[in-house]
């Protein structure tokens, strides 16, 4: 859904120039991750009285909301970035929104944990796969597989309801998106090299921030169930 097939062929651009372009990619995406926070601490504190009072088909219509601004995002940024940054912007309030309705199901220090523990684990994968000179794209696919199979084994479970296999799933949600968070990475460097001069900078850093983005926000998440399912069974 990124629009480009062929990131192998190459263009110059010198180190300035992708750093330029990296320094975006990430801004963007720290921008979102505290859009997302600062969404949920306001759900929790200022809004708190009106989402308890809203009707449960709303609640229905947030969960699906997102995967439509991701696929608007994947298909607009880079035609027009203004817009692809305004959604991606919407995308991240309305994670920060359901992020708040599950704080009331872990503690604080089970939030905490996870999202420090996410920061690291997402640093230093996108670290390592902007700076590997290790050709990623097996990585990537295997992983891409490996979420196939994780979601239709976490829908089957939805109506078996297996704690110790709702626990696994965490485990292998983490595993998978950790090697995304890498692939993803060099994958944006390598379009930036390939595409950098045909498309505005600014959408394509908007792209890769929605991909990074979901990449942290799933490992925060599986972390959080891995962190409160661990605290339960002791």
């Amino acid at each position: 859904m990124d629009n480009f097939s062929s990131p192998e062929r190459r263009e110059v651009h010198d180190v300035a120039e992708v750093n330029g372009f990296l320094s975006k990619m990430y801004g963007y995406m720290g921008l979102a991750v505290l859009v997302s926070a600062i969404a949920a601490f306001l759900t929790m504190t200022v809004f708190r009285s009106a989402v308890m009072n809203m009707p449960p088909a709303f609640m229905w219509v947030i969960l699906f909301v997102p995967i439509a601004l991701s696929m608007g995002i994947s298909f607009k940024a880079t035609r027009n970035p203004v817009a692809g940054f305004i959604m991606l912007m919407i995308l991240a309030v309305i994670y920060g929104f359901e992020f708040a309705l599950l704080a009331g199901y872990y503690t604080q220090a089970q939030i905490g944990t996870a999202f420090l523990s996410s920061a690291a684990v997402f640093g230093s994968m996108a670290l390592f796969g902007t700076f590997t000179k290790k050709n990623l794209n097996n990585l990537g696919s295997y992983m891409g597989a490996a979420l196939i199979g994780l979601i239709v084994a976490m829908i089957v479970n939805m109506f078996l309801r297996n704690s110790v296999a709702t626990f696994v799933f965490s485990i292998i949600g983490v595993v998978i998106f950790t090697g995304l968070t890498a692939y993803d990475a060099q994958k944006m460097k390598n379009i930036y090299n390939s595409y950098g001069s045909q498309v505005p900078t600014n959408g394509l850093a908007i792209l890769g921030a929605l991909q990074l983005y979901l990449d942290f926000v799933n490992i925060f998440l599986f972390l959080l169930q891995i962190f409160g399912m661990g605290n339960d069974r002791n």
